[in-house]
């Protein structure tokens, strides 16, 4: 710390105080000369120590003592000095001290309030959500013979966006016109970053250009608050064409926020060629980068899977002098787990230690890395090393661990685990226990599931659908129809609201048990709860109903989902004609394949084959070799079940050479004959051998 002497006190201190980089031992040199009797301390040093002291909130309990200071030596100060005060206090949402030294500005500092101190007060006012007090305060400038100014009216326009009273806010700007206290770029700017925090979008670009109609010329921050809006709105396009009139103007240019904008809006909107094309204009203009888009750019070259892009533009960073950051190192090492890169994992790690860069996210990043990469062992070690260290745990983490244990077939481990943590009271969440209950029903341990969800009910922890759904797919696949239906039916109770994929699942497990009745039950209760059924539900049921031979229901089924407005894709339909081709209808079920493209349904080689089975079984050996030529014709390439169809419908037909010609189209397609081939071909053989003597087979 400098040193002080007598004889200079007085016409060094403010240069002393100056040259002090620490704003501790600046203090205590003031405090220092202040003990000193001979020295009256000027408004200068007094400005000084406030501004040093107000940009440390921890120091901001010593400026009582200042004040004091000020007071006692009747020191008559200019209103800049109470103001850095009252700042600092509405900087640190210290409202009531700020108003309390607001009302003793004459008697403490020998001078009033004007303008700037109202306008302070006021703006803390609304930062801290008081808008009662702040309007009463509005209204008593005029009674303190203070005029409001522009400022004034901005920080009241910026409350009423805060209570999102946008129509009064714009009236408060025509007010403004009409007399003459005209709105700059602040005004507008407040009520256009209002109403796109409102989801107002149509109504802050109305406002945007009305500004410049009144010719008041935006400034950067108005454009990138649109375009960051329609962004999180999902609206790229309407995003871009913002971008389109900022870069078209020749008063206001992009800055680095706009690029950072436009970026990360890409990033979240899935367009990632996008986001490097704006990445890469913004290096040929030789726009300095900040913390964020190197950040954002590393995420979006690790999250599209290439890793050595990311670690180039890492590099770039740290020979530009831009430090990362903890989340810049996560997304590497986020890259490199993805792209199973484990050493260079271990690495990073070690270099993030060095760094003092880690955290629980890159603890959990890393650990549910090595459990992808089925690299347990490193996994468990890690754990075991690092478990101790609650700044590397959290509840993510127990869910981490005991779901990757569980996919690794780990499953009494992971319940270790969590019995372990519950008993050290560690912090656990519902992922952690329905992690549990997969891993549980995934190994058949509907018992052992059923407990657990008991257990986490018990202890307060309310499991989501997703749970429930689980168990009950666990109950389907078991052949315990019951057991789901009244999992079902206790779910409202545990708090969790069925899905249309809880539904689903159980209406599957119903119609497979022929139990069709319960299953339309079921339909109309989630018609009931609001859900609308799906084309899996629909599907399910059809499926069902085809596969019990009640092709006639199934297309009265058919015809109700198409009287309700639902349009079938190429899965219904294939279901309904197989259906009827498996009853012998192929008439119907060709009928309905002619009309799939009028519905604008495009049919798929599971539909011609399903058709030329049918055919054949009809022994319609003319209409199976039409539905052949159509698979040519459509340019489908037939598969060996398409083959098979054939040789199987021709040798019933005792088309015995037809049969092997299409045995050696196949081959000379290079699609290898199965098991089902051969057989099909030595019944028949069986079947016909006084007919094979002319038979080539060249395959043999």
């Amino acid at each position: 710390m400098a040193e002080l002497t007598k004889p200079h006190l007085p016409k060094h201190l403010l240069k002393l105080l100056k040259s002090e980089k620490d704003p501790l031992s600046a203090l205590s040199l003031f405090h220092t000369a202040l003990r000193n009797p001979s020295y009256t301390p000027t408004p200068a040093v007094f400005h000084h120590i406030l501004r040093r002291i107000s940009q440390h909130p921890k120091l901001l309990p010593q400026i009582p003592q200042i004040l004091h200071s000020i007071h006692t030596h009747k020191c008559i100060c200019s209103e800049d000095i109470p103001l850095i005060v009252i700042k600092a206090y509405a900087n640190n949402h210290m409202v009531d001290p700020a108003l309390d030294l607001f009302q003793r500005m004459s008697e403490v500092f020998g001078c009033e309030p004007g303008v700037r101190s109202y306008n302070t007060l006021l703006n803390a006012l609304a930062e801290s959500n008081q808008f009662t007090r702040a309007d009463l305060f509005f209204r008593s400038f005029r009674k303190m013979g203070v005029l409001p100014n522009l400022e004034s009216y901005n920080i009241v326009i910026k409350i009423l966006c805060k209570r999102k009273r946008f129509r009064r806010a714009k009236e408060m700007l025509d007010w403004m016109f009409g007399k003459r206290v005209f709105p700059d770029v602040v005004s507008y700017g407040t009520l256009i970053s209002g109403l796109v925090k409102n989801g107002e979008m149509s109504s802050a670009v109305k406002v945007f250009d009305e500004m410049l109609e009144r010719g008041v010329v935006p400034d950067v921050m108005c454009y990138n608050v649109l375009i960051d809006g329609f962004f999180k709105e999902g609206d790229f396009g309407k995003a871009c064409e913002v971008w389109e009139r900022l870069v078209k103007s020749t008063v206001v240019y992009p800055d680095v926020g706009t690029y950072n904008v436009m970026i990360a809006g890409f990033c979240k909107c899935g367009k990632y060629e996008e986001s490097l094309k704006i990445w890469y204009r913004m290096k040929e203009n030789e726009r300095e980068m900040d913390l964020f888009t190197y950040s954002v750019v590393i995420n979006l070259f690790c999250e599209s899977g290439n890793v050595e892009g990311g670690i180039t533009v890492f590099r770039e960073m740290v020979a530009k002098k831009v430090s990362p950051d903890v989340a810049v190192y996560n997304s590497l090492l986020n890259g490199y787990c993805r792209a199973g890169r484990i050493n260079e994992c271990f690495d990073l790690w070690d270099l993030m230690e060095k760094n003092d860069c880690r955290n629980v996210v890159s603890f959990n990043i890393l650990i549910k890395g090595l459990f992808d990469n089925r690299n347990v062992d490193k996994a468990i070690s890690l754990w075991q090393q690092l478990h101790e260290n609650k700044s590397f745990v959290n509840s993510t983490t127990y869910g981490i661990l005991i779901h990757g244990l569980c996919q690794n077939g780990y499953v009494d481990k992971a319940f270790s685990l969590l019995k372990d943590a519950e008993e050290k009271c560690s912090n656990l969440d519902v992922y952690a226990f329905s992690s549990m209950i997969n891993g549980f029903c995934n190994v058949g341990r509907l018992n052992d599931a059923v407990c657990m969800l008991d257990h986490m009910v018990k202890n307060g922890y309310n499991p989501n659908t997703n749970v429930c759904n689980t168990i009950i797919k666990g109950f389907i696949q078991a052949r315990k129809i019951n057991d789901a239906a009244n999992l079902l039916d206790k779910m409202a109770t545990m708090g969790c609201s069925p899905t249309i994929v809880t539904y689903n699942t159980l209406i599957n497990g119903l119609c497979k048990s022929h139990r069709f009745d319960e299953a339309y039950i079921l339909v109309r209760e989630m018609l009931e709860k609001g859900l609308t059924p799906d084309t899996i539900t629909n599907s399910v049921l059809m499926r069902g109903l085809c596969q019990d031979k009640k092709v006639d229901m199934a297309l009265k089924l058919w015809d109700q989902f198409v009287d309700n407005g639902f349009k079938h894709d190429v899965i219904m339909y294939n279901i309904v004609i197989h259906g009827l081709c498996s009853i012998g209808n192929v008439e119907y079920a060709l009928e309905l394949y002619l009309k799939m493209s009028e519905n604008k349904c495009v049919p798929n080689l599971v539909t011609l084959n399903t058709l030329m089975e049918g055919f054949y079984k009809v022994r319609d050996c003319l209409n199976a070799s039409m539905i052949w030529g159509r698979i040519l014709k459509g340019g489908f390439r037939p598969d060996i079940i398409s083959y098979n169809i054939a040789l199987k419908g021709l040798c019933c037909c005792r088309k015995i050479p037809e049969a092997t010609y299409y045995l050696n189209d196949a081959v000379g397609k290079e699609i290898i004959p199965t098991a089902v081939t051969w057989n099909i071909l030595v019944r028949a053989v069986l079947h016909s051998r006084p007919m094979m003597h002319n038979v080539d087979v060249k395959y043999v």
